[in-house]
């Protein structure tokens, strides 16, 4: 699967950033927020690597709501 078409968020958590996948329950981290991304693109390409094709469910106009 091309993990580049993944919708994702990312955010400040105390000295580390947050990267997570809105299409997968996969998340990682990093000092920087490029670093974060790049760790999620690697954590998102092992998961497919043994995941079934229809593993992602689709994602459209993701919104930040608070509740």
């Amino acid at each position: 699967m091309n993990v580049a078409g993944l919708k994702n968020v990312i955010w400040r958590e105390g000295k580390h950033y947050v990267a997570q996948s809105l299409n997968v329950d996969v998340s990682s981290f990093g000092e920087t927020k490029k670093e974060a991304l790049d760790n999620l693109r690697e954590a998102l390409e092992l998961y497919f690597e043994d995941a079934p094709g229809d593993a992602a469910s689709s994602v459209e106009e993701p919104e930040i709501v608070s509740i």
